[in-house]
């Protein structure tokens, strides 16, 4: 007898909508990866020294589950990136306990690439190398990458955001938009303008 095929996501949270609250627990725990991943590209070396990040995914799936109703409620909204930003807002939370507890709110600035630790930028100016630099500029990768970090750091917070969710955490335009509260449209202008200002600032 052919063994039955597993559910998809979605067909979990289609069980998980009529009631069925372990269908619910497994489509969040599928996510757990992609959720890992998104963490160790976004979480500040010293918070890891005091935290593991498989504890900021756990609280955050729980808070998930506890709070899926409030997805379903939603609309034309990913699964994966309602959860994401479940995880990122808990992780802000644990940066300012930890890391920013005698000031008041976490600006702007350290919620962008800036705040990424260095391995992360680096491995995001590694990835745009061959997006953004000038095959005729005759530079070296590695000068290309330590020039593309440095631009990186010249852009807009909401430019290098942009670049961060489509070429580092690999979410597609439509997810992107999700994630930044815009139209995809304004995804794709705004990642253009961000690799065509990584362009000019590495040709000065």
């Amino acid at each position: 007898m052919p063994k039955a095929k597993d559910p998809d996501t979605e067909e979990l949270l289609a069980r998980a909508k009529t009631g069925d609250e372990r269908a619910g627990i497994e489509a969040i725990a599928r996510q757990r990866e992609r959720l890992k991943t998104m963490l160790a590209m976004r979480m500040d070396r010293r918070l890891k020294a005091r935290l593991d990040p498989s504890d900021v995914i756990q609280e955050s799936m729980i808070v998930a589950s506890q709070r899926l109703a409030e997805f379903f409620r939603q609309e034309n909204v990913s699964f994966y990136v309602w959860l994401r930003s479940l995880t990122f807002e808990r992780l802000i939370d644990m940066q300012r306990a930890h890391l920013y507890a005698k000031r008041r709110s976490v600006s702007r600035e350290e919620r962008s690439v800036l705040s990424l630790p260095d391995e992360s930028v680096a491995e995001l100016a590694s990835r745009l190398v061959d997006v953004a630099a000038d095959p005729r500029a005759g530079l070296v990768r590695d000068e290309v990458r330590t020039r593309v970090r440095n631009s990186l750091e010249r852009l807009s917070p909401d430019d290098r955001e942009v670049l961060v969710l489509r070429h580092l955490e690999d979410l597609s335009v439509a997810e992107t938009a999700g994630a930044l509260g815009i139209k995809e449209s304004a995804v794709k202008m705004r990642a253009l303008r961000a690799l065509k200002k990584l362009r000019e600032l590495l040709q000065e």
